[in-house]
């Protein structure tokens, strides 16, 4: 599962790079993936709505058997 999510991240990460940020996947715990923001994206307002809307998203289209999506 590691491989997938690291795959699904790869075709986030220009995203957040194009805004000065960045994204590491930190673990995934039955289901539940931890990833740690970086950058712009740190201290983003939108940070949280990047998460739910962009990366978990993203993270369960490409990976059906994620359940959630956690920033670390």
């Amino acid at each position: 599962m590691k491989e997938k999510v690291e795959a699904a991240l790869e075709k986030i990460r220009p995203a957040l790079q194009a805004d000065g940020g960045g994204i590491e996947l930190v673990d995934i715990v039955d289901g539940v993936v931890k990833v740690r923001l970086m950058g712009a994206c740190q201290g983003c307002m939108g940070a949280q709505m990047t998460m739910k809307m962009g990366v978990e998203k993203v993270l369960k289209e490409e990976v059906p058997e994620i359940k959630s999506v956690e920033a670390v």
